[in-house]
Parts: C-alpha cells; sequence; structure tokens
C-alpha cells in the first residue's frame, strides 16, 4: 500500500533527526488523493495532477518535489514506481520576507502594552511582559521559550533541549535578564498549576503558539506599531532578527572581530550551518555607517 510506503519514507526522515511536519502532511495528501484512484505506485501524471491544483507556483513546486523524493526512493526498491520531472511548474525562487528591527522605544511600548493586559491582577500580564523581555534579550526562538521547563534556568543559563535539528545547547544570561526572569517565576508559583513550563497562561496551563502570536498581534497594534487586521506588519520573530542585527551593531568595523562574533551569534541562535545566521541579518544605518567607515579606511590605505 502507498499510504504504508509514505509512513516509512517519514520515519527514516524523522530517524535522521527531521522534525518533517509539513512533508508529511504534503505526503499523506498525495497517498490518499493516488488512492483514490485505486493506484498503488505512483504515477507521474497523478503526481502532476495533484500537485497542479495548489494554489501558487511555490506550494505546486515544493509538492512536486516532495512526493518526487518520495519516488526516487520507492523506484530503487521497485521500478513500477514512476519519478516526476522535477521543473514542471518552473523552479520557485525562496525570497525573504523583510523584517522589522525593533528600536528600544518600540520593545517599551510593546513591554508597555504587555504590562496592561486583562485581567487586571493575573498572571497574564506579568506573564507575557517576562516572555517578550526574554525574547527580545536573548533571541530565542519562540518555540524555544514556550517550551522551556523550570530546571532548564541553571546556573550556566538556559537549557534549550533539542530543539531545530535536534540540537541542545546554553544561552547564557545577563545578570538582569536572570533577576527578570527569577521575579516571574516567583509570581508564577503563586499561581495553581500542574504544568511544568516556564511560561504558563492565566489558567494555569501551557501556552500554545498560536494564542502568543495572536496576543502578540494584538499589543503590537495597541503599541501603534501594526496596521487593523489582516494588513501586514512586525512579526514576534522578528525580535529574533532584532538581536542577530544589534549584537553586530557592537562589533564596530574590526573585521576579525566581526568574523569571531558571527561565528559565537551562530552558535548562540542554535544554527546548523552560519549561513542561517546570515538570514538573520539586516541593513541598518549603522551598519552601513560601519561599512563605509571601513571602506574609506581601506581605500585611503592603498592611497599610501
Amino acid at each position: 500500500m502507498l499510504s504504508e510506503a509514505v509512513n516509512r519514507h517519514i520515519e527514516l526522515y524523522r530517524s535522521m533527526g527531521f522534525k518533517y511536519k509539513v512533508q508529511a502532511y504534503i505526503l499523506h495528501s498525495f497517498a490518499d488523493f493516488a488512492q483514490g484512484r485505486s493506484e498503488e505506485f505512483i504515477q507521474t501524471d497523478s503526481v502532476l495532477e495533484w500537485a497542479a491544483s495548489a494554489p501558487s507556483v511555490r506550494q505546486r513546486h515544493d509538492r512536486l518535489l516532495t512526493v518526487r523524493r518520495l519516488a526516487c526512493a520507492l523506484n530503487a526498491e521497485d521500478n513500477r514506481h514512476q519519478v516526476p520531472p522535477d521543473d514542471v511548474f518552473g523552479r520557485a525562487r525562496r525570497t525573504r520576507r523583510a523584517c522589522h528591527i525593533f528600536t528600544q522605544d518600540e520593545i517599551d511600548r510593546l513591554l508597555r502594552a504587555a504590562s496592561h493586559l486583562t485581567p487586571t491582577g493575573s498572571i497574564r500580564p506579568i506573564t507575557y511582559t517576562a516572555l517578550l523581555s526574554l525574547i527580545v534579550c536573548t533571541g530565542l526562538r519562540v518555540s524555544e521559550a514556550l517550551n522551556l521547563e523550570l530546571p532548564d534556568l541553571t546556573e550556566d543559563g538556559l537549557l534549550i533541549r533539542a530543539t531545530k535539528f535536534q540540537k541542545s545547547r546554553i544561552v547564557p544570561l545577563h545578570e538582569s535578564a536572570r533577576r527578570g526572569l527569577q521575579k516571574y517565576i516567583r509570581a508564577r508559583h503563586r499561581v495553581a498549576t500542574t504544568a511544568s513550563t516556564v511560561f504558563i497562561s492565566r489558567w494555569g496551563a501551557r501556552l500554545p503558539y498560536p494564542t502568543v502570536n495572536a496576543t502578540f498581534l494584538y499589543l503590537a497594534r495597541s503599541a501603534g506599531l501594526r496596521p487593523g487586521p489582516g494588513l501586514g506588519g512586525c512579526r514576534i520573530h522578528d525580535a529574533r532578527h532584532t538581536f542577530a542585527v544589534r549584537s553586530l551593531e557592537q562589533c564596530g568595523g574590526d573585521r576579525k572581530a566581526i568574523a569571531r562574533h558571527i561565528c559565537a551569534l551562530s552558535t548562540y541562535l542554535g544554527h546548523a550551518h552560519v549561513s542561517d545566521t546570515y538570514w538573520y541579518l539586516q541593513a541598518t544605518p549603522k551598519l552601513l555607517s560601519d561599512v563605509a567607515a571601513a571602506a574609506e579606511a581601506l581605500y585611503r590605505a592603498g592611497e599610501r
């Protein structure tokens, strides 16, 4: 059965450390489509018809390549599985969405808005103030912050357990960040809860990502940082971009210092490759000024 082959393929990737969530959804969707036609083997015509039903070029391209990888693996065992071409829908280019680099004033406005969340006197405003503060000052992924458990606050910093690419790491904390987090935990201990995670809802339950994201959008609008619902603007993930950019701004124009900093930053952010760290960087007036100063110094040195 094709569905059994799909399950084996998904388990293989997950055994190698991949989460494979989106790909699993795509493969199960194709398997349902093929089995609706009573097909036990991958047929090129069926793959192309199913992939073409996606609403965008990017999605059609992703569907095709995901199933094609499965087809290549299955074809090696049984050539009755056909391998579709990889360029039927063109080669969709991955575009980088422009990120928002928060200013200190914008961060202050977000935190003030968080402190005024209702119900007044509940743990909710305290939780979101602490959560946003931690993400801003450490550059953690939102999922990493939400998955933190009480024992993960160690003397050396935050223990981030097996996140992206199954990597664990220690994230050192500035003393002010440690004090702020400990103050929140003292308030958290006054709430009846069985949750082991650091950040909890006003009902004492684990905070789910969709709720956190929706609350951030509400706070951003309240702080005047986003327009109304359905319109673009800053995202909670932009705090991670901001951390990467602001930390690089502290290096000045020393090329050796920048090289050392990028390696350290890549490790701190939990990236598998330094190229992943470059994805988070964006030009700012400060960085462009440093580049101009370095170029000027290089030019003057060449005149001597």
